[in-house]
């Protein structure tokens, strides 16, 4: 399995919402490439090279952008009790 490097990156220089682009869902900067469809790739086991080589405007630090951005959207979710 590909080592991702360790990387110092804010996930907001790499992910915007603008309502102009895909219904406002989370997309890459410059592009109509949303989170959730790269997450989703990466859930079904897609590699990450096989996303590089399909996406070429993508990068690594996209990809680890798009899991940070999903870590604190759960984190930030308030879960009601039972």
């Amino acid at each position: 399995m590909e080592q991702l490097p360790i990387a110092n990156i804010r996930w907001q220089d790499f992910i915007v919402e603008d309502p102009a682009i895909m219904l406002g869902k989370p997309v890459f900067k410059g592009t109509r490439l949303t989170v959730q469809h790269i997450l989703q790739e990466l859930s079904t086991g897609t590699p990450i090279p096989e996303l590089l080589t399909a996406y070429p405007r993508l990068t690594t630090e996209h990809v680890l952008a798009a899991m940070q951005y999903a870590a604190q959207v759960i984190g930030l979710q308030i879960v009601e009790p039972a």
